[in-house]
Protein backbone atom coordinates (compact mmCIF):
# COMPACT_ATOMS: atom_id res chain seq x y z
CA UNK A 1 0.00 0.00 0.00
CA UNK A 2 1.29 3.72 -0.67
CA UNK A 3 1.69 5.82 2.42
CA UNK A 4 -0.97 8.90 2.33
CA UNK A 5 0.04 12.42 1.71
CA UNK A 6 -0.31 14.78 4.58
CA UNK A 7 -2.13 18.09 3.01
CA UNK A 8 0.87 21.08 3.22
CA UNK A 9 -1.42 23.50 4.44
CA UNK A 10 -2.23 21.22 7.35
CA UNK A 11 1.47 20.75 8.22
CA UNK A 12 1.79 24.53 7.94
CA UNK A 13 -0.70 25.33 10.27
CA UNK A 14 -1.43 22.46 12.50
CA UNK A 15 0.94 21.82 15.02
CA UNK A 16 0.31 18.26 17.69
CA UNK A 17 1.00 18.41 21.19
CA UNK A 18 2.47 15.27 23.34
CA UNK A 19 -1.04 14.50 24.55
CA UNK A 20 -2.79 14.18 20.86
CA UNK A 21 -4.48 17.74 21.05
CA UNK A 22 -3.62 19.96 18.11
CA UNK A 23 -2.62 23.46 18.49
CA UNK A 24 -3.44 26.03 16.04
CA UNK A 25 -2.57 30.22 15.34
CA UNK A 26 -5.41 32.34 16.93
CA UNK A 27 -7.93 33.65 14.08
CA UNK A 28 -8.69 37.22 13.30
CA UNK A 29 -5.42 38.73 14.05
CA UNK A 30 -4.17 39.10 10.32
CA UNK A 31 -5.61 42.89 9.77
CA UNK A 32 -8.18 45.22 10.98
CA UNK A 33 -6.56 45.69 14.37
CA UNK A 34 -7.38 49.07 14.82
CA UNK A 35 -10.92 48.31 15.31
CA UNK A 36 -10.17 45.25 17.40
CA UNK A 37 -10.40 46.25 21.16
CA UNK A 38 -6.97 45.60 23.74
CA UNK A 39 -8.58 42.92 25.28
CA UNK A 40 -9.20 40.56 22.03
CA UNK A 41 -5.19 41.59 20.80
CA UNK A 42 -4.08 40.32 24.38
CA UNK A 43 -6.32 37.42 24.54
CA UNK A 44 -6.13 36.16 20.98
CA UNK A 45 -2.18 36.19 21.57
CA UNK A 46 0.32 32.89 20.78
CA UNK A 47 -1.35 29.80 19.81
CA UNK A 48 -5.24 27.92 21.02
CA UNK A 49 -5.92 24.27 21.20
CA UNK A 50 -9.09 23.43 18.73
CA UNK A 51 -12.05 21.95 19.76
CA UNK A 52 -13.19 18.41 19.35
CA UNK A 53 -14.87 18.52 16.01
CA UNK A 54 -11.93 20.70 14.49
CA UNK A 55 -9.33 18.66 16.06
CA UNK A 56 -10.83 15.62 14.14
CA UNK A 57 -10.72 17.75 10.94
CA UNK A 58 -6.97 18.79 11.23
CA UNK A 59 -6.41 14.96 12.00
CA UNK A 60 -7.44 13.55 8.95
CA UNK A 61 -5.30 15.65 6.83
CA UNK A 62 -1.96 14.37 9.18
CA UNK A 63 -2.31 10.93 9.18
CA UNK A 64 1.14 10.42 10.76
CA UNK A 65 1.23 13.22 13.45
CA UNK A 66 -0.85 11.19 16.10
Amino acid sequence: MPKMKTKSSAKKRFKMTATGRVKAGQAGKRHGMIKRSNKFIRDARGTMLLSPPDEKLAKKFMPYDR
